[in-house]
């Protein structure tokens, strides 16, 4: 199955957010009604539909962002906070 074009000006707003080493902070609400990335006061906010059991909401997050940067999913890492809604993840361009 092919993977969506990302959406240019969020994959943009989303780099600008990534250090110079690769990584991006997201603060993350699982279980929301829809998905959607939103950048407020400087940061990324993620929201995904899945719940925060097994690890689903964090696999659900890395999938959603490697959607909006045009990547694959294995290009993006949880890098800490997999219990948190804090996280950082490691952004392999």
């Amino acid at each position: 199955m092919a993977r969506p074009k990302a959406d240019l000006p969020v994959a943009e707003a989303v780099l600008a957010l990534v250090d110079a080493e690769g990584r991006l902070a997201v603060r993350v609400t699982p279980g929301a009604k829809q998905e959607s990335l939103a950048i407020e006061a400087g940061r990324l906010l993620a929201k995904v539909r899945a719940k925060p059991e097994d690890g689903k909401a964090n696999d659900a997050v890395r999938e959603l962002l490697a959607a909006a940067l045009g990547l694959a999913p294995s290009r993006v890492e949880l890098l800490r906070g997999a219990t948190s809604r804090e996280k950082m993840f490691r952004v392999l361009g």
